[in-house]
């Protein structure tokens, strides 16, 4: 089984300066985290960078799969070109689902298109993002891939996120752990 994140902040242990919007991602590493019959439990991410808008810092991000690769559970990564059939028919799909859906076209999906597509700098696809400045890159296409456990291994408060049972409920469990936190380590840039 594969959890896909459309961003890097499944990644996020829980110490970092911001989490991004984890709620739904840590809820699903927390379901099949659990799933111990489940002989294939992989994570990828795609769309780096996405998430900065949500307070991740990607120098953060690659700190923890640098962790994640001591601990043998970094698999690598791959690119999603547009001249591959899987490219191809992801642009279609992120093509089709914003005509379709056209007030609220993914942000998310729309980067990683643009990106796909080989635009770069401040793209624009959505008047959602009216006001602020995206930075499309060519890392936004790009997959991470990782074994679940070791993911669910490094992340700080999924035992808080395992004991519940409604988005609510996940919601009060990573403020808990965040009230509970002596610190967080700093946000910061990447530094070239």
């Amino acid at each position: 089984m594969v959890l896909v994140d459309g961003g890097t902040d499944i990644l996020m242990r829980g110490d970092e300066a911001g989490l991004g919007t984890p709620e739904e991602d840590i809820s699903s590493l927390a379901a099949l985290a659990g799933l111990d019959e489940v002989p294939v439990r992989l994570v990828c991410c795609i769309g780096f960078g996405v998430d900065a808008y949500h307070g991740v810092s990607h120098a953060l991000f690659l700190e923890n799969v640098a962790a994640l690769e001591r601990a043998g559970g970094y698999l690598g990564a791959f690119s999603v070109p547009k001249s591959s059939e899987e490219g191809a028919a992801f642009l279609e799909a992120v093509e089709h689902a914003q005509e379709m859906t056209p007030r609220r076209a993914s942000i998310v999906n729309g980067s990683i298109a643009a990106a796909v597509r080989g635009e770069f700098g401040d793209v624009r696809f959505t008047r959602r993002t009216a006001g602020g400045e995206l930075f499309i890159n060519p890392l936004m296409g790009i997959y991470f891939a990782f074994e679940l456990p070791t993911v669910a291994e490094h992340c700080l408060y999924l035992d808080r996120v395992a004991a519940t049972e409604t988005f609510r409920e996940v919601q009060a469990a990573v403020e808990a752990h965040l009230f509970a936190l002596d610190g967080h380590r700093p946000s910061r840039p990447l530094p070239h």
